[in-house]
């Protein structure tokens, strides 16, 4: 009995060597030069690219009023959206977007699998610019890998030297059109023209420019691979119903050659295994052997092998957007069916709502009235009562603003004191003054009286906010 069982465990062992022995993965020993082929789903790559990232270099550019229309401005903490002037006070609405932007990813993902990677992210686009200027310069990827193995002459020196120059310059310019999102525009170029950019200046485009340079152009489908956390967790949003390319086993298999005259046996399947497919895969994967890490969902294979097939005369689809489910026979389900996605969708929703309120509710100025506690009142000498108030005003304009202040509400007969000439907000910032309200004592009948106090624009009045507090009186 023992003998059988130390028999298992050494052919379990065995087979488990066998599937590490066979498992293949891109390990980076081998640069990877796909070949780049014409089809719908590149198309729909390179404009999803341009959309996205094209306004990243062009929108810092566009100015508004006299000033950059987008800017985050940390350094004096306000975040300028053409005429909307955000705070650190409404910081709370920037993180509702980025939990609609990760709400999103999760559903989109949880649907078809890793679109973002495939069309969208900054690694995949970058290195996609890069390898295509790589083969403008070098060639084809045949003629690419025979001047890797080619000794050093001129013309191999000639095509790196370019090759690196254009990486190094688009470098470049990634990390200046990243610093500009935070400071002017064309206040940047100046400085960076006469080299008087700040410590900090210098340090963010350093980085950007080594990280650009290195992932995008020396790293490649390895930062995909190993440094990448979306990679890894993304396996966890996917489901056998999650749609994404798959290989369609059923007609393919078994593979085989092309016979002479584009005969193809009785008995096999539809795969020629021509390896059109991974040629043109940016990280190297072959998508007959399943799903794999490596496997950014771009398309770029569908594309391939439906090129193959019309030149064998044979359907579209032996590679295509399908849930593995549905290469099984069993019935795909609707988006609506995924109860996940479902909630992701729900915390979207709410998570706009609570935007599109807080931009309706935002206001050119806000107003916060503190109540003096100790004490609560004073009795002056002619028998009336007065409160103390300390005011904060926020003024979210980028101008100094002179305000105005009125109570209304109240006691009958009460006087606003502190502010008989109108009062200077700063811009961009809180400024705080203190208010006295007085009012005569026989005509407080209540403990505790409803007031609200409105401060306002002299120049602007729809640049107004009001405040509802109390007015503290004797006990009666």
């Amino acid at each position: 009995m023992d003998k059988e069982v130390e028999q298992k465990e050494v052919g379990t062992v065995t087979s488990i060597y066998q599937e590490f022995e066979h498992w293949d993965v891109n390990k980076g020993d081998k640069t990877i030069h796909a070949k780049r082929m014409p089809g719908f789903f590149r198309t729909v790559k390179n404009y999803t690219q341009l959309a996205l990232w094209l306004p990243f270099f062009l929108l810092p550019y566009l100015r508004w009023n006299g000033k950059q229309a987008i800017l985050f401005d940390i350094q004096n903490r306000q975040f300028h959206f053409f005429n909307l002037t955000v705070l650190p006070q409404d910081i709370w609405m920037l993180s509702l977007l980025l939990l609609v932007l990760a709400m999103t990813l999760f559903a989109v993902t949880s649907v078809a699998s890793r679109v973002w990677c495939g069309y969208f992210c900054f690694q995949t686009a970058w290195t996609d610019w890069f390898t295509w200027i790589e083969d403008k310069i070098e060639g084809n990827p045949t003629a690419r890998r025979k001047l890797e193995e080619a000794p050093w002459d001129f013309d191999k020196i000639k095509k790196k030297v370019s090759k690196h120059f254009i990486w190094m310059v688009i470098a470049l310019f990634t990390g200046i059109s990243f610093s500009v999102w935070f400071v002017d525009a064309y206040d940047y170029w100046r400085d960076l023209v006469h080299l008087q950019l700040p410590t900090v200046g210098w340090v963010v485009i350093t980085m950007f420019f080594l990280g650009t340079y290195i992932l995008a152009g020396l790293l490649r489908e390895q930062t995909c691979f190993w440094l990448c956390p979306y990679a890894r967790i993304q396996g966890v949003m996917s489901d056998a119903q999650t749609i994404l390319p798959t290989y369609d086993f059923n007609r393919g298999e078994p593979r085989g050659k092309l016979r002479r005259g584009g005969e193809v046996v009785a008995q096999q399947g539809d795969c020629i295994d021509c390896f059109q497919c991974v040629q043109v895969c940016p990280t190297g994967v072959d998508i007959r052997e399943g799903q794999q890490l490596g496997c950014i969902t771009c398309g770029l294979c569908i594309d391939a092998c439906d090129s193959i097939m019309d030149k064998i005369g044979k359907p579209h689809g032996l590679i295509r957007y399908a849930s593995l489910d549905e290469l099984e026979g069993k019935p795909a389900k609707k988006m609506y069916q995924h109860p996940r996605t479902l909630v992701y969708i729900g915390i979207i929703l709410i998570a706009l709502a609570g935007i599109v309120y807080g931009l309706t509710h935002l206001g050119a100025m806000t107003l916060k009235v503190i109540p003096e506690r100790q004490p609560l009142f004073v009795t002056l000498s002619d028998g009336s009562i007065q409160n103390k108030y300390e005011f904060k005003v926020l003024n979210k304009t980028d101008k100094d603003v002179f305000v105005t202040v009125a109570a209304e509400g109240g006691i009958k007969g009460q006087v606003v004191i502190g502010a008989d000439k109108p009062l200077l907000t700063h811009h961009g910032r809180g400024t705080s003054f203190t208010i006295f309200v007085k009012a005569p004592g026989e005509n407080i009948k209540k403990e505790v009286t409803p007031l609200e106090f409105r401060v306002q624009s002299v120049d602007d009045p729809t640049i107004a906010a009001e405040y509802s507090t109390k007015f503290n009186g004797p006990k009666r």
